[in-house]
């Protein structure tokens, strides 16, 4: 299966330091999935790739095939993965706008069936947590619903290095332990909902609304 890794911070100026505390946390992940789940194949997406025009147009927007190449390369990538690990720190108790600004140029359709993981982090003590649970409803109504179970790293730049290892005093093998529940979910559910797709097209079942928001209204 293939898993897309999406890194919602784009911040790499201080203070406060250190900058771009995610891809610490985002390359222990990584190496969590690449060391554990070599089977499958893995796909960092960063969102500071993705500097977009200030005046927001979404991918399902253009005319076909009239997109910019850099939307219509990331819109197959998202369509052709299996499930999507969400790596966000917190901005006011809610999850990275950067993150959700990435995420909002495509379609639900692109992302719906399949299973998600939530991943926050923070320099401070509560690990991005109130952003995970806002992260529930967000990753729900985009169709790639969130596994139970949660990863939450406190205190980041306290455990892992710039190259996402972790300091003197730190044990690696736990933290991929904790780390091992929530991406467990992830493949077990991503292997299940694989399965059913291809068993029965969801998108020809419960029909993606294509024109209007009023197709979802009851009558």
């Amino acid at each position: 299966m293939k898993f897309l890794v999406f890194l919602g911070t784009v911040r790499d100026s201080t203070p406060p330091k250190p900058a771009r505390l995610g891809v610490r946390v985002t390359e222990a992940i990584i190496a969590c999935l690449k060391s554990r789940y070599e089977e499958h194949e893995i796909e960092l997406v960063d969102a500071l790739d993705y500097p977009f025009d200030t005046v927001f147009k979404p991918h399902f927007a253009y005319p076909k095939s009239k997109a910019p190449t850099e939307l219509n390369d990331l819109a197959a990538k998202i369509e052709g993965a299996d499930g999507y690990i969400m790596v966000s720190p917190e901005y006011n108790h809610s999850m990275s706008p950067a993150l959700a600004n990435l995420l909002n140029h495509f379609g639900s359709s692109l992302f719906s069936y399949k299973p998600s993981a939530i991943v926050t982090y923070s320099a401070g003590q509560w690990g991005g947590m109130r952003a995970a649970i806002g992260m529930r409803a967000y990753l729900s109504e985009l169709g790639c619903l969130p596994v139970s179970a949660m990863i939450h790293v406190p205190k980041a730049q306290e455990v892992f290095d710039d190259n996402g290892k972790v300091h003197d005093g730190e044990d690696q093998n736990s933290w991929f332990n904790y780390f091992g529940r929530t991406l467990n979910q992830l493949v077990w559910w991503s292997q299940a909902s694989q399965i059913q797709r291809a068993e029965l097209d969801p998108h020809k079942f419960v029909r993606d609304f294509k024109s209007s928001p009023s197709e979802r209204n009851a009558p």
